[in-house]
């Protein structure tokens, strides 16, 4: 059975709704047919349409393996960085499932939830840098900072315009909007930090590279399969939720990584 909020939605028309969404980026809108319910619970587990997120994980290892890859090998090998990655001794764990849910809450949940940057965000940029071997703590206390993100909501019960600091700091920690008029300023401001928060999300990935004596200029170029692989994940968590770009985040790493994974055990090269 469909999901409904696919009902009638076409990958084509998926995709034609993405170009547009990067020409004029708005905040505000979801996909038709959406079912009904509790926000904050459809915004993680609304139901998932599986077939379509496979679609434009293969959407993107083509474009990534076909365009952007070769560009970046080419911008590598002009600047002399290397890559860090050891294909013997794969986190495909890390990879697979932390990654995609540490970094789509540091780089896509405000995006819906800009509240929440003083909770949520925070504490999944500990995680994130902590690494998984730090998990156990580290995802209790961001479990219990999203429950609390549950709680709030950016546009209920404003604080006025005169609190005071420790007001406003407490209002913020609680999701509160300082002022009757911070939504709607997000709103004007969302596409900046749309497209800031898409290469902030490249940016982390130069650490993949030992840059050496690189030109500054020629670093875009270099992670520009992930910036244009954050483009459709920001665009996904905005349109049908933070769980589907979690699930899309993890297909596209978990592909390629299987990939090598099963060549190089089929080979005997991989240690786990």
């Amino acid at each position: 059975m469909k999901p409904p909020a696919i009902a009638g939605l076409r990958f084509r028309d998926e995709l034609r709704d993405f170009l547009r969404f990067l020409r004029h980026p708005r905040a505000g809108r979801r996909f038709p047919g959406r079912p009904m319910g509790q926000g904050w619970w459809l915004d993680w587990f609304a139901p998932l349409p599986w077939k379509r997120l496979l679609q434009w994980a293969v959407l993107l290892w083509l474009v990534n393996v076909l365009v952007f890859g070769p560009i970046a090998v080419s911008v590598a090998g002009m600047g002399g960085a290397q890559h860090r990655l050891d294909p013997t001794r794969i986190p495909w764990a890390q990879a697979i499932f932390w990654a995609p849910v540490v970094e789509e809450l540091v780089f896509r949940f405000i995006l819906r939830r800009p509240s929440q940057w003083l909770t949520v965000v925070p504490l999944a940029l500990v995680c994130m840098f902590k690494g998984p071997t730090w998990a156990m703590q580290a995802l209790l206390v961001l479990c219990l900072a999203i429950w609390i993100s549950r709680r709030t909501g950016f546009s209920r019960t404003p604080l006025p315009a005169g609190a005071g600091w420790s007001s406003r700091l407490l209002g913020a920690l609680q999701g509160r909007p300082w002022r009757f008029g911070a939504m709607r300023r997000y709103r004007r401001a969302f596409p900046w930090v749309f497209y800031a928060l898409t290469l902030a999300f490249g940016a982390l990935h130069l650490y993949n590279f030992q840059l050496n004596h690189m030109s500054w200029f020629l670093l875009p170029l270099l992670v520009l399969p992930q910036c244009v692989t954050g483009l459709v994940l920001a665009w996904l968590r905005v349109r049908r939720g933070i769980g589907a770009s979690i699930v899309l985040h993890a297909i596209f790493n978990g592909g390629p990584v299987l990939l090598i994974m099963g060549l190089l055990k089929l080979f005997g090269g991989l240690e786990l």
